[in-house]
């Protein structure tokens, strides 16, 4: 079983930064890619961004490229995540999820997701 829970969320002013953190444990291999989608108040769940096993792929959301910065690190049974996102504007309100498989997409076909965490940006 793949544990997986994000943390991080908050209120946070227009231009302000966020670091939201993501973490997969239990029978999780390390090369699983992993995935930020985000689902805003009444629209569908959206790609944020995506990252290979070995860092070596990366891949962003045209509406996130060069504001979100993705990271992770790998561990024997464990995945851990970061999502950095500077210069924050209204629109980036949403509910951000981690998601974790064994292929890199951009589709929200994941196998693992965890519960979601809160972000609220203010104008």
């Amino acid at each position: 079983q793949v544990h997986v829970a994000e943390s991080g969320g908050g209120l946070v002013q227009a231009g302000g930064s966020l670091r939201l953190s993501c973490t997969a444990s239990g029978r999780v291999r390390n090369t699983y890619a992993m995935a930020w989608f985000r689902q805003a108040p009444g629209k569908e769940r959206e790609f944020v961004a995506s990252i290979s096993w070995t860092s070596d792929t990366i891949l962003y959301a045209e509406s996130v490229e060069g504001r979100f910065t993705i990271s992770r690190n790998n561990a024997e049974n464990m995945i851990t995540s970061d999502l950095q996102m500077n210069s924050l504007k209204p629109e980036d309100t949403a509910d951000y999820y981690c998601a974790f498989e064994e292929q890199l997409s951009m589709e929200d076909s994941y196998d693992y997701w965890g519960q979601g965490t809160q972000v609220t940006v203010s104008t």
